[in-house]
């Protein structure tokens, strides 16, 4: 209670016990916000779910870089030798940057000589659709994000005859070693190669 217009100490510690209190409920609110909205974000940026929709155009201005976003919406190009993914040939799988579909192995990767990630085949024929482009090349893109990959070549050279070449910024590079804990551990099969039977 208030003598002669001035506050008492009681005053004063609740008043100041109740600011306390709103602060310390504005800090775990704010931080219980950052934690749901990390795993948000982790879950749309890791893993593959096929039933996760599509971003829309919106959601991927956003979150890719603009490079990103010119190669797989408006069919750019990277410059040979010049993309971070030419010349990794570490185990693991390449996935796509909008969805997370793995597309290609590195047991299919090899050295075209061109300054691009090559593969002979894709994981499975399913992930891809191959179409023919207004420069008469076969364009590839993702079947499900319908994202721009790059384009595939008839190569006498290659088990498959066929070189898909691909650009690096349209894909994630998931190690061997991380597949599991990134949730691509029913992939391993497409990196390792199936044992040689045992002889008698």
């Amino acid at each position: 209670m208030n003598e002669g217009g001035r506050i008492q100490s009681s005053d004063t510690s609740r008043v100041s016990i109740t600011i306390g209190i709103i602060v310390g409920v504005v800090a775990v609110a704010v931080i219980l916000y950052f934690v749901v909205f990390a795993r948000s974000v982790k879950e749309q940026m890791t893993g593959f779910d096929p039933n996760r929709p599509v971003p829309d155009d919106a959601t991927l201005r956003k979150r890719l870089t603009p490079e990103q976003y010119h190669v797989v919406r408006e069919g750019g190009t990277e410059t040979a030798f010049k993309n971070k993914l030419w010349d990794n040939f570490r185990p693991g799988i390449y996935v796509d940057i909008i969805t997370r579909q793995p597309l290609f192995s590195s047991a299919d990767k090899f050295d075209s000589g061109t300054g691009r990630p090559c593969f002979t085949k894709p994981i499975s024929p399913d992930v891809l659709i191959e179409q023919m482009d207004s420069s008469n090349r076969t364009e590839v893109r993702a079947k499900m994000s319908n994202a721009h990959l790059g384009h595939v070549f008839q190569d006498n050279t290659t088990p498959t005859g066929k070189r898909y070449a691909i650009d690096s910024i349209a894909m994630y590079f998931v190690p061997a070693e991380d597949m599991d804990q990134a949730g691509y551990a029913a992939y391993r099969q497409y990196v390792t190669p199936a044992p040689a039977p045992a002889t008698k």
